[in-house]
């Protein structure tokens, strides 16, 4: 399974928050998403759950109008429309989203490679929270990142999380090349800019295939350039 996670805030790419002032121990994006709306209830917020047809802000009070009709007037408008996800520059990428390529890690990601081992894409707080998390249920996690590091781009505390986790390997100057399957994503290519080498394997269900399950077609696509198997 790829993971692809962009730097940033930690809430799109796991389930659970440690960065967040005021939460020592973490806590989970649901959680704190529910908070904020029993509070915002406390202090006498109405939600009203529905989609915008139109935005009247000619003149003051604006008019926000709904798809029913319905036209409600507003000192203040805040547009959240969310966030983009950054996809990687690969030709297949949107074939294989929901079949092997996620966007996040949450509690059905880790679910589904469960024992298995996975890629992680990004060198942000995203992308090691979600290594971490992961690794608490994969067999193996690659991390792969195209600078030399993560010193500049993830939070200390991550970084001497993934350091002190054995079953992330972190994989500098690496990006993915190619992505490869069916209905499902099978085979996963990266390459190292320094050494131009590396690729791996997967299986029909997007796994990393490792140890005895590799078979000699899966080494000779991989250019495994050694006598005895890895």
């Amino acid at each position: 399974m790829l993971e692809t996670s962009s730097p940033g805030g930690q809430a799109g790419a796991s389930s659970r928050i440690e960065n967040y002032f005021g939460f020592p121990t973490g806590i989970s994006g649901r959680e704190l998403a529910g908070r904020a709306y029993t509070q915002a209830q406390k202090f006498g917020a109405e939600m009203l759950i529905a989609k915008v047809r139109r935005l009247g802000c000619d003149r003051k009070p604006y008019v926000v109008e709904v798809e029913n009709g319905a036209r409600i007037p507003a000192r203040t408008v805040v547009i959240a429309t969310g966030a983009e996800y950054r996809k990687p520059p690969l030709e297949k990428v949107s074939r294989f989203e929901g079949a092997g390529v996620y966007y996040g890690a949450t509690f059905v990601e880790a679910q589904l490679c469960s024992g298995e081992g996975v890629i992680v894409v990004g060198g942000g707080n995203s992308a090691g929270q979600a290594a971490v998390f992961l690794a608490e249920t994969t067999e193996r996690v690659h991390l792969l990142v195209r600078s030399a590091g993560l010193a500049d781009t993830m939070s200390r505390y991550l970084i001497r999380r993934i350091e002190e986790t054995p079953t992330i390997v972190l994989r500098p100057r690496t990006e993915i090349v190619a992505l490869e399957g069916g209905d499902h994503l099978e085979s996963v290519g990266w390459r190292n800019s320094e050494t131009g080498h590396g690729c791996v394997a997967l299986d029909a269900k997007g796994f990393i295939k490792t140890g005895s399950v590799l078979s000699p077609e899966d080494l000779s696509a991989a250019h495994w350039p050694l006598a005895r198997p890895p």
